[in-house]
């Protein structure tokens, strides 16, 4: 797994990257935007990868930056790092400890706490007081904190995990996502009371006379 905002910083995919990344900035400046999940309606639509290069932006703007894998059914963060996949935010919830297993990147500003021991139940995890208490020392630490989750209609994970942190960005991808899983997807995290602070379109195609195009 590659990262263009690292690869190919120039290309326009990474540009549409960093304008996600200033959108989010000035999304509410009175009250920012320190932690944020990021989701989809459904399976491969490019939520992780998005994450991943949305972190890159983040921490390469100054802010420090901590990417944590909620995916805890499919975890991939770490392997876009080359990092491991345990120790991570199982282990540290069920073992009780007081201290986040951080892991360093190869980007400056950026650490990752991996998703850990694959749980029997990931949903009761992320719905614990203890996900809570993680959520709130990572708060400390960072200036932003992003968490990969998995689709919202496969499971309620991320409707549990949206609920406890300031906002979701739903990722979209063109030709590939339904309507219909969209408004469904969108209505699901409004019920779990989920701040939806925008969508990401992945696969976009973007205006020749701008040139390339979107990913």
């Amino acid at each position: 797994m590659s990262l263009i905002t690292l690869t190919d910083p120039r290309s326009p995919i990474s540009e549409a990257y960093r304008t996600l990344r200033t959108n989010l900035s000035f999304y509410s400046l009175d009250n920012p935007i320190r932690t944020l999940v990021v989701t989809s309606p459904a399976a491969g639509e490019g939520k992780s990868t998005t994450v991943a290069n949305l972190a890159v932006t983040m921490a390469q703007s100054g802010r420090k930056t901590i990417l944590v894998d909620c995916d805890l059914r499919r975890p991939s963060l770490h392997d876009y790092f080359g990092l491991k996949a345990e120790p991570g935010l199982t282990d540290m919830v069920v073992s009780g400890e007081d201290t986040p297993p951080l892991q360093e990147t190869s980007v400056e500003n950026l650490w990752l706490l991996a998703s850990g021991a694959k749980p029997p139940n990931p949903a009761d995890l992320l719905g614990s007081r203890k996900v809570d208490q993680v959520i709130a020392q990572l708060v400390e630490m960072a200036d932003i904190i992003l968490f990969d989750a998995p689709p919202v209609i496969a499971v309620t994970d991320a409707a549990v995990l949206g609920a406890k942190v300031d906002g979701a960005l739903l990722v979209l991808s063109a030709g590939k996502t339904r309507r219909d899983h969209a408004e469904r997807a969108k209505e699901m995290l409004e019920q779990a009371k989920v701040r939806i602070v925008g969508t990401a379109l992945t696969n976009a195609p973007k205006d020749d006379s701008i040139g390339g195009y979107y990913g």
